[in-house]
């Protein structure tokens, strides 16, 4: 498959100017800017170096890098595994991270077969499938050398302080207290690292989403697993590395429009059952592969009963996204009547 990828346009490696070479141990772990890493709770993001609290000041963090020199780096389990003099596996980019996120870091039991939890397991990076304002995805495949046991994932990063754009900070921001008070005021202040804490408030926002919505039934890409600003997921697409187009590319040809209405009425409901809606649902983030239809980002999704607004959102949600069934022939009354069986759904009536 390795040899399939490098020989096409689509996903063309990227690595900055002048980087470490492929599978160097100084790619993630630099022995004088240990790795900083954010974990979850209920609360929120909380910086840690290893599985401990980072000793950190967050207002006067300069956030370069994610990195500061008071941060201990405890080293990779993946060491025993180490047939490369420079730290690294013998091919591909990286060791598996699985072992690095904790338990409520990965994805909800029973996780599907293809999901790959060996520790000799490495990951290969073929490219960049998608940029947006706030993250961008890129193809990894993460497999057990010398074995077929492989799989792609979306790799789904949230972008750095110096490139990326939140343009919904306010909103989500707004009513929520972080546990650190120095993380608290860092991130009011829109310091560095504030951007780094706030960049993982949307990654573990996101990825707590997407636990709750596959368990749900909802028709929401696997999600694997979280470490930091970086979400796997299941990757929607063929074996090849062709991501599967968007609802808004799909061509009149290949859609069904009834029965894909039908599929998005179902995961609809399922969230206005548990008292959500999407938020920003639209046709550029419905997927659809070999007639499937997949809801992707989803960390804004709202709680449509606690907030005063939910009623809207959810009606925007529908609205929007039943634009595109009306242009290719769905009835306009059917949009009305999803928004109304949605709102009996999520007991708003």
């Amino acid at each position: 498959m390795r040899e399939r990828f490098s020989e096409t346009d689509s996903f063309s490696r990227i690595r900055a100017k002048g980087a470490p070479r492929r599978g160097r141990r100084s790619e993630r772990f630099d022995d004088h800017e240990p790795e900083v890493v954010f974990r979850f709770d209920d609360h929120g993001a909380y910086a840690v170096a290893g599985d401990e609290y980072a000793d950190f000041d967050a207002e006067q963090h300069d956030g370069h890098d994610g990195h500061g020199g008071a941060y201990e780096n405890h080293g990779d389990s993946h060491d025993s595994y180490d047939d490369n003099p420079d730290g690294g596996p013998a091919e591909g980019d990286r060791w598996s991270t699985w072992d690095r996120s904790t338990p409520t870091e990965k994805g909800p039991e029973p996780r599907p077969d293809w999901v790959v939890t060996e520790l000799a397991a490495v990951d290969t990076e073929f490219g960049l499938v998608k940029t947006g304002k706030e993250a961008d995805v890129f193809l990894l495949e993460r497999g057990v050398p010398g074995t077929d046991r492989r799989t792609l994932m979306a790799a789904k990063r949230y972008r750095d302080s110096q490139h990326r754009m939140f343009h919904r900070d306010s909103g989500y921001l707004e009513g929520r207290r972080h546990k650190e008070s120095r993380i608290a005021r860092a991130m009011a202040k829109r310091t560095a690292f504030g951007k780094e804490a706030i960049a993982a408030q949307w990654a573990g926002a996101e990825f707590t989403a997407l636990c709750r919505l596959y368990s749900a039934g909802v028709a929401v890409p696997y999600p694997v697993q979280i470490l930091g600003t970086e979400i796997l997921m299941e990757f929607v697409g063929d074996e090849s590395g062709a991501a599967a187009p968007r609802l808004a590319q799909l061509r009149a040809e290949e859609a069904d429009v009834e029965d894909l209405w039908e599929q998005l009425g179902r995961s609809l409901s399922l969230l206005a059952v548990d008292g959500y809606a999407h938020g920003d649902l639209s046709a550029y983030n419905i997927l659809v592969h070999e007639g499937r239809l997949v809801i992707i980002d989803v960390p804004q999704i709202v709680d449509v009963v606690a907030n005063p607004r939910g009623r809207s959102f959810l009606e925007r949600d529908v609205r929007n996204v039943g634009a595109w069934f009306v242009s290719r022939g769905l009835p306009e009354r059917r949009v009305g009547e999803l928004v109304e069986s949605l709102e009996f759904d999520a007991r708003l009536g």
